[in-house]
């Protein structure tokens, strides 16, 4: 068994999978009162499952921390749930919308027939009706620590549950299939940002929840310390490194996102809203 502080390294990983459980929630939830997943790039989703699937296998051949396993099978559930919801509503959207049709400004008034062109009038999304960024971060901060706490409760009474009962871990394996499948997984978590921030500069982050990557962050965070605070030694750090790096960058990207929401919910708002430049 690696010396380390395991308790500490045991409270983190618990919090990281509190964080983890429920980070897809707020998403999904989004896309279910939208009734369309279209917030979403769905090459972020892909992406995101083949960096998911990779981190699975890797863990599972390199024996790393059971949460690290547990989290990967359940990722790449949500992963195909979040897929899911945006075909789902794309098939059923396809399948109900009634366009309001109106005749084309461009033709004289009076002259609209049956074989007139028609084109489709959308209301656009009214900006201002949103709770205030404030009342927004006040919320999604209290939601964190909540998870957060439940992590630890959660550490608490498995720890109560197996009181006396001697842990160990699986040994870590260092060779070139995990650590091949690690690193893949950490290029494609990295990867996958990239279309989802391409995608916000044209939605203005309709659609798409922050509070996905509020616990993405936090979850990475405390999943990287909990690696950490299990050992410092070389070979765990070698063992865990592409697991790490996946995490530790990842938060960059999701801390880029968030300013595209701060960006489009202030800066641009007024602009969004109609107003004038002159």
């Amino acid at each position: 068994m690696i010396e380390g502080h395991e308790s500490l390294s045991s409270i983190l990983g618990w919090m990281s999978i509190a964080c983890w459980i429920v980070v897809y929630s707020p998403q999904i939830w989004e896309n279910y009162e939208l009734q369309s997943g279209e917030g979403l790039s769905v090459l972020f989703v892909l992406i995101w499952l083949a960096g998911d699937l990779a981190n699975l296998f890797g863990a599972m051949l390199a024996g790393l921390l059971p949460t690290i396993i547990i989290l990967g099978a359940y990722y790449t559930v949500c992963d195909l749930t979040l897929l899911g919801q945006v075909y789902y509503y794309r098939w059923k959207n396809s399948r109900q919308a009634v366009p309001t049709l109106v005749p084309d400004v461009s033709l004289p008034a009076g002259t609209a027939s049956e074989n007139t062109p028609l084109i489709a009038s959308v209301d656009p999304i009214d900006r201002d009706q949103r709770p205030s960024l404030a009342k927004q971060f006040i919320k999604y901060a209290f939601a964190v620590l909540f998870v957060l706490s439940t992590g630890v409760a959660a550490w608490a009474i498995d720890q109560h549950i197996h009181k006396g009962q001697p842990r160990t871990r699986p040994e870590e394996v260092v060779e070139w299939k995990s650590q091949l499948l690690g690193w893949f997984s950490a290029v494609m978590f990295l990867g996958a940002r990239v279309p989802q921030i391409l995608k916000n500069l044209q939605t203005k982050c309709e659609g798409l929840s922050p509070a996905l990557f509020l616990f993405s962050i936090a979850g990475n965070t405390t999943y990287a310390l909990s690696i950490l605070a299990a050992s410092m030694e070389y070979r765990h750090l070698v063992a865990n490194a592409a697991w790490l790096a996946g995490s530790l960058l990842t938060v960059f990207l999701d801390i880029f996102v968030l300013l595209q929401f701060f960006y489009y919910r202030t800066v641009d708002r007024p602009l969004a809203s109609g107003a004038s430049l002159s």
